[in-house]
């Protein structure tokens, strides 16, 4: 499995981290992609953000949430909720969100179920996030599926998985092509 690096900016702040640090360790990792991911901060310190990750890392940087910045960086994941407020239907919000993002930009969407990845495989994504695996401290709501039960998810899936929720460096789940690792990042 490759390595999908979750940098909330909260836990970030809490852990007393900078972004070189962070950067450094995924790099050393190994992580091929990067999401930043900030929910109470407002869109100009968002970008500025966004600028300093793309100059650091060498990977992939995603935005969480903030399509309307992902010119700024390699793409934007969204949630559910998220994609019916571009367009009526998901297949144009998609197109919307294409039509946002860079040349070669990834679009990603998180899935917590079989309908929601069913439909996934109907739209032109990047890759689907899939999860959660465990209970994480950063998505309190989430509904925890189990490692065995997001494999099997998976294997539904006609994109490429980023599975997420609670993992470790060294979990693997198969069928997942990216384990999507954020608060095990600070662990030494």
């Amino acid at each position: 499995m490759r390595l999908y690096a979750l940098l909330d900016e909260e836990s970030l702040q809490r852990y007393g981290w900078s972004l070189e640090r962070f950067v450094e360790r995924v790099e050393r990792l190994g992580a091929d992609v990067l999401q930043y991911r900030n929910k109470t901060g407002d869109k100009s310190f968002i970008s500025g953000r966004l600028e300093e990750l793309t100059a650091l890392f060498h990977g992939r940087v995603i935005v969480n949430d903030y399509p309307e910045l992902a010119y700024l960086c390699g793409g934007v994941h969204v949630g559910q909720e998220d994609l019916l407020r571009f367009a009526k239907s998901a297949e144009e919000s998609v197109a919307i969100l294409r039509n946002m993002l860079p040349e070669g930009g990834w679009i990603g969407l998180s899935t917590h179920n079989e309908e929601e990845i069913l439909r996934a495989n109907g739209l032109d994504l990047d890759y689907i996030g899939l999860g959660a695996c465990r209970a994480t401290g950063t998505k309190r709501d989430a509904e925890v599926l189990g490692m065995e039960r997001v494999s099997r998810l998976a294997a539904l899936s006609t994109h490429p998985v980023a599975a997420i929720g609670g993992l470790r460096l060294d979990d693997e789940i198969e069928n997942a092509l990216y384990r999507v690792v954020g608060s095990a990042i600070y662990e030494d």
